[in-house]
């Protein structure tokens, strides 16, 4: 599962074995093998740093994408659960989400 995770992400990211080994400090030989699930127990370090050049978190690289997928809900209920605590009214809501959108167009511009 880990080593069909990273290939997955690393092609999906258009990146090679050879430069992935080479952003990372793995040899390549050595992420072949993880990537093929022959070396099943890469160190927590080695995982930290294919996580780090493929963007992810490392829970994404070991548990899959589903598990980010939970986690960001989970962060998005919490989220609306506390609005719903801050009895906010519609239009002070409308207010917030004004600067959500202009957080979100700030960071499509960049």
């Amino acid at each position: 599962m880990l080593g069909t995770n990273i290939k997955r992400i690393r092609k999906s990211k258009q990146m090679t074995l050879s430069e992935c080994a080479e952003k990372t400090n793995i040899s390549k030989s050595n992420l072949s093998n993880i990537e093929r699930n022959v070396n099943k127990n890469p160190s927590i370090h080695i995982i930290y740093r294919l996580a780090s050049v493929l963007e992810v978190d490392p829970r994404v690289l070991l548990f899959g994408e589903d598990h980010e997928l939970e986690r960001q809900k989970q962060e998005s209920f919490e989220l609306i659960k506390t609005l719903n605590e801050l009895n906010l009214t519609k239009e002070e809501l409308l207010e917030y989400k004004k600067i959500v959108e202009f957080a979100k167009w700030n960071k499509n511009k960049q």
